[in-house]
């Protein structure tokens, strides 16, 4: 036993990494905690364009697993990959029903556009746009990405509402929703302040346990009603993509569009789940990133294949890098998880919304210490950073805040006439940027 423990050590540097089993155990669970919600909702998504929504869980599951795995065993990476969110709803919504397409040539785009994800990790391409991102671009990614997992966090708990004349609002806090979440956060808080290992997912079993005995949340019937042995099949989908459907409709906006949202929102978590984690040195360079890049690349090809929308590093990853996290064990765990949730699925819709919203607010107050790196005296500096941070949660889009960031950072050095400071690589990817506006509004 002690000799299998070394060996994990060893293959994982959890020593050099500062960590041990236990704690990347934890913040595995803590992650999978936080975004196991995807095993619900991508699916109901995806269901909107057609997919029968079993095969879409299946789908689902097992393209978390695979990805999530390799990003563990290869990347060494503390970080979940899944379905993502925002590219889901534009394949359901927008390509699928705006545009009328059938689910399986929206499949064959997403191929296509792994296919560029590969193309560009292997001719380093995205590797150089990451190193040419400057460092306080790169902390306001990382407080932006928090301010967006707060933001998730209190509307998932109905702290805050959408409101029509003021778009958001404070939700009624009276209910038992909102009362139990800041019930949880108070426990939470209490307990990290207390030093406890695996505090947060305490808190979310608390919340969650609270919830059940105020009715807030449904119970199970029995134990044996929390356990599936009916795992769903991914046959009414597998290999079912459309690859020259998608390019017989000439489907380039569409697949520009997978291809930039997907790089950016993935290419900003990856940034800043890297610094909260303590993998990235002193010059902006993140340890394995090629790899984790790579995997995202493959994991994106596997998605199609297994039928569903395009995977990509998942932001609630800070929660599990928050509670220790520093290792690809913490993925492996995450991955394990998935895996038992085919039959476990009646168990993890026991956990609402408002019990890990607890969660996300705490991780997005930990990511906001950050924000003392960020140099606002130099305007050229300091207002792209800003339009970086607030950005992502009021487009609700980490790409979008990515756009935004660089665009006004390289239009602001042009005209203080600061240009030489702007890289050849920027200006590209500004320009691209730009494209995409124009394309999409």
């Amino acid at each position: 036993m002690q000799q299998n423990k070394g060996i994990v050590e060893r293959f994982f540097k959890l020593q050099e990494k500062g960590t041990t089993v236990k704690t990347e155990v934890l913040a595995g669970l803590t992650t999978f905690v936080a975004m196991g919600y995807i095993i619900f909702v991508n699916p109901s998504i995806l269901a909107d364009a057609g997919i029968p929504k079993e095969a879409a869980i299946a789908a689902t599951i097992w393209a978390t697993v695979i990805a999530t795995t390799i990003m563990g065993l290869w990347a060494n990476f503390p970080v979940g990959v899944a379905p993502g969110m925002g590219l889901n709803a534009f394949f359901a919504y927008y390509v699928c029903g705006v545009m009328g397409l059938h689910w399986t040539v929206a499949l064959g785009a997403v191929f296509i556009s792994g296919i560029v994800f590969l193309l560009l990790t292997v001719t380093r391409a995205r590797q150089m746009i990451i190193d040419a991102v400057p460092m306080n671009l790169k902390s306001s990614i990382v407080v932006g990405i928090g301010l967006f997992i707060a933001f998730i966090g209190l509307k998932g708990a109905g702290i805050v509402v959408k409101h029509d004349a003021t778009l958001v609002t404070l939700g009624n806090i009276t209910t038992p929703a909102p009362l139990l979440a800041c019930l949880g956060l108070l426990v939470t808080g209490a307990l990290m302040a207390f030093k406890v290992q695996g505090s947060m997912l305490i808190g979310v079993v608390l919340t969650t346990i609270a919830g059940m005995l105020v009715g807030a949340c449904p119970a199970p019937e029995s134990l044996g009603a929390m356990v599936s042995v009916n795992v769903p099949s991914l046959a009414p989908i597998f290999l079912k993509l459309d690859i020259m459907g998608a390019l017989h409709y000439g489907l380039i906006s569409i697949i520009f569009s997978f291809t930039i949202v997907e790089l950016f929102d993935n290419m900003g978590t990856l940034i800043g789940l890297s610094r909260k984690a303590g993998m990235m040195d002193e010059k902006g360079h993140i340890e394995n990133l090629d790899k984790a890049l790579m995997t995202d690349s493959v994991g994106t090809l596997a998605s199609s294949l297994l039928g569903t929308s395009t995977v990509t590093s998942y932001v609630e990853g800070a929660a599990g890098i928050a509670q220790g996290g520093r290792t690809g064990l913490t993925a492996l765990v995450i991955a394990l998880l998935f895996a038992l949730s085919l039959f476990f699925a009646p168990f993890i819709g026991l956990v609402p919304a408002f019990a890990t919203a607890p969660a996300l607010l705490i991780v997005g107050s930990l990511m906001m210490m950050e924000v003392v790196h960020i140099d606002f005296t130099d305007p050229t500096e300091g207002i792209p950073a800003f339009l970086t941070i607030i950005m992502m949660p009021l487009t609700y889009s980490i790409a979008s805040g990515f756009a935004f960031g660089f665009v006004a950072y390289a239009a602001l050095k042009l005209f203080s006439g600061r240009y030489r400071e702007v890289s050849p690589v920027m200006w590209i990817v500004c320009l691209v940027f730009i494209i995409n506006f124009i394309m999409h509004g």
